[in-house]
């Protein structure tokens, strides 16, 4: 009984530890690790995000690019860091492709890295040379089942999500498009638009101005609905590929270990700000959907893109460079 009685003493001092640091919560610098480049567009959005935060809490709130190895070079450096809710990682789907090829336990995704919430999800287009021809997802697959010697699509090389879409529309609709790998996010679209690769799979921001101005044609988006950038053009679904989606995803994490509390502030605040009317004006212009939900409910949608890009690379037996 006496054991029992200190048990539920040290519990509630616990408890009562855990709410009084997230109510103090930061009390000093914090961090994000942004695993991508500088300029890139998450690195732009981790910094508008982290001025948001900082002028709420009244802390400096840093961005430290740490870029490299699909993503797992900062994934690797947030997963070591004190889980105290000072070092945030942004993640992006990247991670969550590298924990189905790599199945490297240091740095998993809802387990090493614990999920705050989703940042941002965007759907990508489906685009080709207007050289090639075709100005529907019909007339293309029926051009490529004509014409399979010619035919490419770009993508960001092993595990990348556009390897893993122009895979999944290999395995959909029967064809064999062959794939261009590119060492960087953009480094394909001189080629994309003199033509000499003739489909990539982009990001609505990226292409939005370049179909509207001819020189690029978009064939469908890869996700659940329309874009209000592209209203005109189907999903990949309406124009005749059902099943196929793929979204760029990026969210914010702390290390396995991190006070529920603190996350669960750190969630509200992130909210808050993306709330603000800056942030809900470049989700309209530039084509993407704003998170902010539960870190319960973006746990659950990172372990289904890991299933579903899971079936693609065990069904393609797609495997990580140097295995």
């Amino acid at each position: 009984m006496k054991i029992t009685r200190l048990l539920l003493t040290a519990l509630a001092a616990s408890a009562l530890s855990c709410a009084a640091l997230a109510q103090n919560y930061p009390a000093k610098v914090v961090r994000i690790i942004e695993p991508a480049g500088p300029g890139s567009a998450v690195d732009v959005f981790a910094r508008k995000l982290a001025e948001g935060l900082g002028q709420k809490w009244g802390q400096t709130v840093l961005v430290e690019n740490r870029p490299g190895a699909n993503s797992a070079i900062g994934a690797r450096e947030a997963a070591r860091a004190a889980p105290d809710g000072y070092t945030l990682f942004h993640a992006n789907i990247n991670n969550s492709l590298n924990d189905v090829l790599l199945n490297d336990a240091c740095c998993r995704l809802n387990e090493a890295l614990i999920p705050i919430t989703m940042l941002t999800r965007s759907p990508l287009v489906m685009v080709v040379s207007p050289q090639l021809g075709p100005k529907t997802l019909k007339e293309y697959l029926a051009f490529v089942k004509s014409n399979p010697e010619a035919m490419t699509f770009a993508s960001g090389g092993t595990g990348s999500v556009t390897q893993l879409l122009g895979t999944k529309i290999n395995l959909t609709a029967s064809t064999k498009v062959l794939e261009v790998p590119y060492k960087a996010i953009g480094a394909e679209m001189p080629d994309l638009l003199a033509g000499h690769v003739k489909t990539a799979y982009l990001s609505p921001v990226v292409v939005t101005q370049l179909v509207k101005a001819g020189k690029l044609v978009a064939l469908g988006v890869a996700g659940s609905r329309r874009i209000s950038n592209l209203p005109d053009v189907p999903t990949l679904a309406e124009a005749g590929l059902p099943g196929v989606e793929a979204y760029g995803w990026n969210g914010l994490f702390v290390p396995a270990g991190t006070p529920k509390e603190i996350i669960r502030k750190l969630q509200v605040d992130v909210l808050s700000v993306m709330q603000g009317p800056t942030f809900q004006a470049d989700a309209r212009d530039l084509g993407y959907e704003l998170g902010g939900g539960s870190p319960e409910e973006f746990s659950t949608y990172i372990a289904s893109e890991v299933n579903k890009w899971g079936s693609v690379i065990r069904t393609a037996k797609i495997k990580a460079e140097g295995s």
